[in-house]
């Protein structure tokens, strides 16, 4: 499995502000290899990256796209899923049973759900409110996020072990068709090597190690 390394930071020093304007992500690995293995992207970039420090796993996004879609009809997890936003999937094990998701637009709404295999989701599922903090920023070259979450939250989930934790890493970037319909192309660190977009799968996952 594809690892990303986690580096730590002494505790209660990095504040989110959805600006990734803390110094202390310089020590963080840059993940930037986002791709679409269905369909040709052209113009945008995506860059991911996390840090913790004992307390909190940190994450924050950049997008760079001047072409950001936000479905504005209502708060609804239905407005979100029709507009561009960023994910990140955790697991406890391949069984995917369960498995956690967090899908979050520029504005920041959060879309957060429990999941079972073969898609079947269960949005009356939240993370814990105090848990979970997420900040978002948007300008003319695209947006960021930034978030933490309580890594006592995701012990508490059976998501942590040894220091390992198993996730996945997308973004949804919609585009305009001809007909005015706004269109997904899925992009992710990890070729899952399915023949349609699909990310509710054991392939799509990579870990996390929280380096001490």
């Amino acid at each position: 499995m594809r690892t990303y390394s986690v580096n730590s930071i002494p505790i209660n020093e990095l504040h989110i502000t959805g600006k990734v304007d803390s110094h202390l992500w310089e020590k963080a690995n840059n993940l930037s290899d986002f791709h679409s293995p269905w369909e040709e992207i052209k113009n945008t970039e995506t860059k991911f990256k996390a840090l913790w420090d004992g307390d909190y796993l940190f994450f924050c996004f950049e997008v760079l796209d001047n072409t950001i879609h936000v479905d504005k009809i209502d708060d609804s997890f239905n407005s979100i899923n029709k507009s561009d936003r960023v994910e990140l999937f955790f697991r406890s094990n391949a069984s995917l049973n369960p498995y956690y998701c967090l899908e979050i637009d520029p504005t920041p709404r959060i879309m957060d759900f429990k999941a079972y295999p073969k898609k079947n989701f269960d949005f009356n599922w939240n993370w814990p409110q105090d848990d979970l903090i997420v900040k978002s920023s948007s300008n003319s070259k695209g947006f960021s996020v930034e978030g933490k979450i309580s890594i006592a939250s995701l012990n508490k989930l059976n998501l942590i072990r040894n220091n390992i934790i198993e996730a996945g890493i997308y973004r949804a970037k919609y585009f305009k068709k001809e007909n005015s319909v706004f269109e997904p192309i899925w992009l992710t660190w990890i070729d899952p090597e399915t023949e349609t977009p699909n990310f509710h799968i054991a392939s799509s996952f990579g870990v996390f190690k929280l380096e001490q």
